[in-house]
């Protein structure tokens, strides 16, 4: 097992360096000069010859008449600087946000707080949920209780997030008044400790953490019972029950188990997929998360803050893909992931 992670880790790392460069590379193709920008506030008191002199000195600080390929290592922190040292990505540096007017690192770290209590919280919930609400749907096929959840999970499927948000706006905020309707924070508030903080926070979370599970219900639902469906219809069910095994026994010792390996797949696709849903809530209700700072990046063509995000983002779905490899493995004993 061991080997294999540490064969898997090398694969991330190539597959983030091709991801980074792709994305790199993207970013710079888009008609933007930062030096420009740095210079644009001393345009007015500057003769032309001046500014042009400055504006070139700082392109060449900026190293921005270099190749796209030694600008992406130095970026990465693989080739040293104009300065002679390696300052990049993989020594810590994510950059200047020339949006914010400060480091990459400082703006992102109560985003980044914010959007993983926000998913986790939500991914715990809707797992609460779903697979419970899943198995009980399967065992009871097709009585009443199963077609009603039925026809409201579709419902939850079939509706756009944000469709979903506004109306859980409307009836939790506006017309019964339990929850704010947007921010992290009571504007303005002073806290005297550390969990009046903490609460106040989690009023403010807790409407869009329920609009991110209720949109997820759906999807994991019907995945779940149909997983289910599957591994009850087996022949060793037959035999489990033929033995005279208790119910229980049959369905959570010998087919949620054996259903599991499709629904692993699937739990940690949805919840990589959450971190990008989690850009439209986080937008919807103001929230001070990532989803958030990647939109005011990109309107603010502030790409330093985006690539840190979109390397933000890669990682987590490369985590995912390596939790879900070796989650075959404890999951089934029959699944070898060591060769």
């Amino acid at each position: 097992m061991g080997k294999y992670i540490a064969k898997r880790i090398g694969y991330m790392a190539l597959v983030f360096l091709i991801v980074s460069f792709l994305m790199y590379a993207l970013y710079n193709l888009i008609p933007t000069d930062p030096a420009r920008a740095e210079l644009e506030a001393q345009k007015r008191n500057l003769k032309p010859d001046e500014y042009e002199q400055m504006y070139q000195q700082l392109r060449a600080q900026m190293g921005l008449d270099d190749p796209l390929v030694i600008r992406y290592a130095r970026w990465m922190g693989l080739w040293p600087d104009v300065e002679g040292g390696f300052n990049g990505l993989l020594q810590g540096n994510f950059g200047y946000s020339e949006f914010f007017k400060q480091d990459v690192i400082r703006v992102i770290e109560a985003p980044m707080g914010n959007t993983i209590f926000i998913n986790i919280f939500s991914t715990i919930l809707a797992l609460g949920i779903t697979i419970p609400l899943g198995i009980y749907c399967a065992v009871h096929k097709g009585k009443k209780i199963d077609n009603g959840v039925q026809v409201v999970t579709m419902l939850g499927y079939s509706l756009p997030i944000y469709i979903i948000a506004l109306v859980f706006m409307f009836f939790f905020c506006v017309y019964w008044r339990i929850f704010p309707i947007s921010g992290t924070k009571t504007a303005g508030a002073i806290y005297n400790s550390g969990w009046e903080e903490f609460l106040d926070m989690l009023i403010h979370v807790t409407l869009p953490v329920i609009v991110m599970t209720f949109a997820s219900l759906g999807g994991m639902t019907r995945y779940v019972r149909s997983a289910m469906i599957d591994a009850l219809s087996m022949d060793y069910i037959r035999t489990a029950r033929a033995k005279g095994l208790k119910e229980k026994v049959v369905i959570y010792s010998h087919a949620w188990r054996n259903a599991l390996l499709p629904i692993i797949t699937s739990i940690i696709g949805w919840f990589i997929s959450i971190f990008s849903g989690s850009v439209i809530i986080e937008n919807t209700f103001s929230l001070n998360g990532m989803g958030k700072l990647y939109w005011t990046g990109l309107n603010n063509l502030d790409f330093e803050l985006v690539l840190a995000i979109q390397m933000f983002y890669t990682v987590v779905a490369l985590i995912g893909s390596l939790i879900m490899d070796v989650s075959y493995g404890l999951v089934d004993p029959r699944v070898r992931v060591d060769k």
